[in-house]
């Protein structure tokens, strides 16, 4: 059974959350990313909390939680203090962080920084930051498939995105998943679905866009260059807990090249490469997603 809670965070940011399972027990936090919410987890939420106490929150700028109007308010390291505010409230550490696309950028960052509060990383979809950036900087092909970053940080882009019922927003779950533009999973996207996802970019697109206004990560362009000066030093990115990495090859936006050299900031990883599946494999192939976790927790 999923519940909801508000999680205030010490330094002002309130996340509103789903969970299930027993507080006190062991426990699993769930990270969404963009354009989704917290509520994608929902059938993980309830198979895992069973045995753990399961907490998935709407990052800051989504559904119902701290919205600040900012984009300086959206920088990593403000993703990173409510992340470890949260897990100090729920009981650090933690059994394992799970992520997806945004959420993993930031479990990226939090492993790397404070790997005392975590047992386990699960990544699903979402690209290390020195490898991205590697990409980004150096390959045309990613270069291209990340293009939508920058049309996602016009100062318009929200009401261009609101605009007739979201309809720029649908080809988000549709054209970014499968390459011949067909609804991806075999239908997933239902009239619920979609309820759940309008009920979201309804209460506000700016707090999630302000995610790429904030970040340096995104291709370059005549006008902005930024990416192309920007370097991390190979100890800040390097990851030193038992990592789970699942990639579905079929992820249009972030193709497998991402993978190349990731053994070499992630020593210990196991990596579940699924042919055909999409960036969002956890709304397609959730029965998977569950048995390659439950895999990494028996470890």
């Amino acid at each position: 059974m999923i519940e909801t809670f508000s999680a205030v965070l010490p330094h002002g940011i309130t996340l509103s959350c789903r969970a299930s399972g027993r507080v006190g027990a062991p426990v699993l936090v769930f990270l969404h990313g963009f354009p989704e919410a917290a509520f994608v987890w929902d059938e993980l939420l309830e198979h895992f909390g069973a045995n753990y106490r399961c907490v998935a929150p709407n990052l800051r700028g989504f559904e119902k939680s701290s919205s600040p109007p900012e984009a300086e308010a959206y920088r990593a390291k403000h993703q990173l203090a409510d992340l470890g505010a949260l897990i100090a409230q729920l009981g650090a550490p933690i059994e394992a962080l799970i992520a997806h696309d945004w959420g993993g950028a930031s479990a990226w960052g939090f492993a790397a920084a404070h790997p005392e509060a975590l047992k386990r990383l699960v990544i699903i979809n979402s690209p290390h930051p020195a490898t991205f950036l590697r990409e980004l900087q150096t390959n045309p092909a990613q270069q291209k498939a990340s293009a939508y970053m920058n049309f996602l940080c016009r100062p318009d882009a929200e009401a261009l995105l609101a605009e007739n019922d979201f309809k720029r927003m649908w080809p988000f779950l549709t054209l970014m998943g499968a390459a011949d533009g067909s609804v991806p999973g075999g239908g997933w996207l239902t009239d619920k679905v979609r309820e759940q996802y309008r009920a979201v970019w309804s209460a506000g697109l700016t707090g999630q866009l302000n995610y790429y206004r904030a970040s340096p990560l995104r291709p370059p362009t005549p006008e902005d260059q930024g990416v192309m000066k920007v370097t991390f030093a190979p100890e800040a990115v390097t990851v030193n807990v038992p990592t789970l990495v699942i990639w579905a090859d079929g992820d249009i936006a972030l193709p497998p090249s991402l993978l190349d050299g990731l053994d070499g900031f992630v020593p210990n990883m196991r990596l579940v490469r699924v042919p055909g599946a999409t960036h969002w494999i956890v709304h397609e192939q959730p029965k998977l997603v569950i048995e390659e976790i439950e895999r990494s927790l028996a470890v």
